[in-house]
C-alpha cells in the first residue's frame, strides 16, 4: 500500500507541503498545470532551493499578480473546484480539507458553515495551496496518509483579520482537537490551518506499529529561519508492511518412548488449559529404532511454571528443552455480525489494510446441530457471505 508520513518537525503549512512533495519527485511541471485547471487568473508557483539549518528544502510560493476578492464563503470555494477540470479524486479531497477549516471557523466564530468568511484560508494562496496538497497525493498514487504528532507553536502571538490572537492559532487548535499534538516552546506559528487540516482531513492517523519502507523523502521549507529547530516539513513516501502483533513465547518440548498412547489426549488438554497457547505430538523415530512421541507446548513466560507441572505430573518425562521463539501474528478481534443464520460470532483479522471475517468452529457446530445441516455447508455460506461483504466493503 503506498502512503505518505508526514513527519512535522517544525509543523506544517499549505506552502511547506507542496514543497515537501516537490522535494519527493512531484514534477513541477505538472502541478502547475493541474493548478492551471482551476482557471484562476494571475496566480504562479514559483519554487527554489533553499537551506534550513543544513538541510535543503523546497520553498514554494504561490505568486498572485491580479487583484482578487479576498474574502469567500465556502460555496465560493466549492465553485471554483466544481467548475475546474480536475479529477473527481483531487477534487474530493480538496473539499473534504475546506470543510474542516470550515468547522473549525464556524465553531470558533460562533456562527454556521454557510455563513463563515474565508480570509486567510480563503485567499487564492490558501486555495492553491490546498487543491495543491490533493492534486500531490494523486500523482504520487498515494493510498493512505499519515502523520507523526503535530507540532504546535505556543507563547507568542500571530497577526489576523481580527487582530492578535495567542498561538497556537484557535482555527489551527479547533481544526486538530481529537488529533495527537504536541505543544512546543517556539513562540512562532509552526501550523497553520491550512496545515493542520489537510493532516486532520486526509491523515489516517499518527503512524506507530506500522512498517514502513521508505521510497523518496521531501523537504519542504517554512517562510522563516526558527533558532530552535530546522524549519520544515519532511514527507516521506513509500510501501505500508503489513502490521503484526508480535510477543516473546517460549517452546516447551520432550521426547517421550515408554508412555501409554491412551493419555496423551489428556496430557495436551492439560496443557492448554494450563496456560499453553497451543500444544501438540509429533511421532518421530527415536534411538535404537524406537517409535516414540514429541510433545511441545507453546507458552509465555508468566505461564512456564504451570506447564511445566503438567509435563512432570502427568507424563513419564525426567525433563523438557525450552527455546524462546519470537511470534508474528496477524492483528485480530472478535465481534458478532448478522447472517442468515443470525447473529454470528466470528473472528475478524486485519491483513493488508483489510478485514477479513472467518467463521468460528464452535458457532459453525451451534448452527450445523440447530438447523440440521452439514457442518462443511455451514462453511461454505458462511465464507460465501463473508467474501460477498469484503468486496462490497461493508462489514
Amino acid at each position: 500500500m503506498k502512503i505518505v508520513y508526514f513527519d512535522t518537525v517544525a509543523g506544517v503549512s499549505g506552502d511547506m507541503t507542496l514543497g515537501a512533495f516537490v522535494s519527493a519527485g512531484v514534477s513541477m511541471d505538472v502541478l502547475r498545470a493541474e493548478i492551471r485547471k482551476l482557471n484562476l487568473r494571475g496566480v504562479e508557483l514559483e519554487a527554489s532551493h533553499v537551506q534550513r539549518n543544513g538541510i535543503t528544502a523546497v520553498k514554494l510560493d504561490v505568486v498572485i499578480s491580479a487583484e482578487e476578492k479576498r474574502h469567500r464563503h465556502l460555496s465560493d470555494v466549492f465553485k471554483i473546484i466544481d467548475e475546474s477540470l480536475l479529477s473527481s479524486r483531487v477534487k474530493d479531497g480538496a473539499k473534504k480539507i475546506f470543510m474542516e477549516v470550515a468547522r473549525a471557523e464556524a465553531k470558533v466564530h460562533n456562527t454556521s458553515i454557510e455563513k463563515i468568511h474565508f480570509h486567510e484560508v480563503g485567499m487564492l494562496d490558501s486555495i492553491v495551496d490546498i487543491i495543491g496538497a490533493s492534486i500531490c497525493f494523486e500523482q504520487l498514487g498515494i493510498q493512505e496518509i499519515y502523520s507523526s504528532p503535530v507540532k504546535l507553536g505556543s507563547g507568542g502571538f500571530i497577526d489576523t483579520e481580527h487582530g492578535k490572537l495567542p498561538l497556537p492559532g484557535p482555527a489551527a487548535t479547533e481544526i486538530l482537537r481529537d488529533y495527537p499534538v504536541v505543544l512546543t516552546d517556539i513562540p512562532y506559528e509552526l501550523t497553520t490551518p491550512t496545515g493542520a487540516a489537510i493532516i486532520k482531513a486526509m491523515s489516517s492517523g499518527v503512524l506507530a506499529a506500522e512498517r514502513m519502507k521508505v521510497e523518496s523523502i521531501g523537504y519542504g521549507a517554512g517562510t522563516r529561519e526558527i533558532p530552535h529547530v530546522p524549519n520544515v516539513l519532511r514527507v516521506m513516501v513509500g510501501e505500508l508492511l503489513p502490521a503484526y502483533d508480535d510477543d516473546e513465547t517460549l517452546i516447551v518440548e520432550t521426547n517421550i518412548d515408554d508412555m501409554n498412547p491412551e493419555i496423551y489426549p489428556y496430557v495436551i488438554d492439560r496443557l492448554l488449559s494450563s496456560g499453553a497457547q497451543d500444544a501438540y505430538m509429533v511421532p518421530v523415530i527415536m534411538k535404537k529404532g524406537r517409535p516414540g512421541i514429541v510433545v511441545s507446548a507453546l507458552v509465555g513466560r508468566n505461564r512456564l511454571d504451570d506447564v511445566l507441572r503438567v509435563f512432570f505430573a502427568e507424563t513419564t518425562t525426567l525433563g523438557v528443552r525450552i527455546q524462546p521463539s519470537e511470534r508474528r501474528k496477524l492483528v485480530r478481534s472478535q465481534k458478532e455480525v448478522r447472517t442468515q443464520f443470525g447473529i454470528v460470532r466470528v473472528k475478524v483479522v486485519m491483513h493488508e489494510g483489510r478485514e477479513q471475517l472467518i467463521p468460528e468452529f464452535e458457532e459453525c457446530k451451534r448452527i450445523a446441530v440447530e438447523r440440521e445441516i452439514p457442518l462443511v455447508q455451514v462453511y461454505r455460506m458462511l465464507e460465501q457471505e463473508f467474501f460477498v461483504v469484503a468486496e462490497s466493503g461493508h462489514s
